[in-house]
């Protein structure tokens, strides 16, 4: 593919579930409409927010292959394809290529604490069984403390052609700016956290892949745009916004499911999270209705 095409906003497109907790397919082009309708760059499924954790790797493949039919090329998807074993990860990895995946987006093994040199054998290995773009995926507070160097990155980008970027969800300015001075020119270094999108792009990253995207895309695509135009301050005055709804939405349940129910109050067909993940009392979706319209989502 174009990498150029690789950048600016990404969702984590939830993954929509029955009441029930089986997948409900039909239901994603309605959430595919909603994030190309304000243009956002890409798509990725599944990520943490999709709860890939959750989906055996069948329905994996299957959320992969309903995005893909419902994007039909209009951007890039990247496909969540990491898993604890590299066997594994390769079988994800070789399946959603086969799928027709744009790339790749393969998060460090989890449970386990592989070193740096497992690391780079775990992704050479990936590597070496497709040949479509890969992403890393480093985010260490949902992997006990795992991540990938900046030096492990830039080994894996000088020795593999098609390890072309990470999608860095340290939420560590410091750490985002190390890798991109030690990679590659070329390399395409996504932020994972929403209150750092400015800052990432100030950095030199080229883009956010943001689970708050699936809520407001219009509002992130506006920080990239104005970033892009010149214009810092329209960037920062919405990333200042942006950040009430990030800083806001843990306090109304545990993770992944505030941003569902936000989607759900706004009419979309998010359904639930997967258990042990419970829905909302109805006073969480009150507090989180007014959280949403403070800043400017209609519900």
């Amino acid at each position: 593919m174009d990498l150029s095409r690789l950048r600016g906003i990404i969702p984590p497109l939830v993954t929509p579930l029955h009441p029930d907790g089986a997948l409900n397919l039909d239901a994603l082009p309605t959430l595919v409409e909603f994030a190309l309708g304000q243009g956002v760059h890409g798509i990725f499924t599944p990520g943490s927010q999709s709860e890939a954790y959750a989906l055996s790797a069948d329905e994996r493949c299957r959320v992969i292959e309903a995005t893909l039919a419902a994007v039909n090329g209009r951007v890039p998807v990247i496909a969540g394809s990491g898993a604890i074993t590299t066997r594994d990860a390769i079988a994800l990895s070789r399946e959603a290529e086969r799928l027709g995946a744009d790339a790749l987006s393969i998060i460090t093994p989890y449970f386990i604490t592989p070193s740096q040199d497992e690391l780079y054998a775990h992704y050479a290995a990936i590597a070496e069984a497709v040949s479509i773009p890969i992403l890393a995926y480093s985010n260490p507070s949902r992997t006990g403390g795992v991540k990938l160097t900046p030096t492990t990155l830039a080994r894996l980008a000088q020795d593999i052609p098609h390890m072309v970027g990470v999608k860095d969800s340290s939420g560590d300015l410091t750490e985002t700016a190390a890798i991109i001075r030690a990679c590659p020119d070329d390399f395409r270094v996504f932020v994972g956290r929403d209150t750092l999108i400015y800052g990432g792009l100030c950095y030199g990253a080229v883009g956010a892949v943001a689970l708050t995207a699936n809520v407001v895309p219009g509002l992130l695509v506006g920080i990239y745009d104005a970033f892009q135009a010149g214009d810092h301050a329209q960037a920062r005055a919405l990333q200042d916004r942006l950040a009430v709804l990030r800083d806001g939405l843990p306090r109304f349940g545990s993770y992944p499911v505030p941003v569902k129910e936000a989607l759900n109050l706004m009419g979309l067909p998010a359904g639930p999270a997967r258990r042990p993940i419970l829905p909302l009392s109805e006073e969480q979706r009150a507090d989180l209705r007014d959280l949403l319209r403070s800043v400017g989502v209609d519900v």
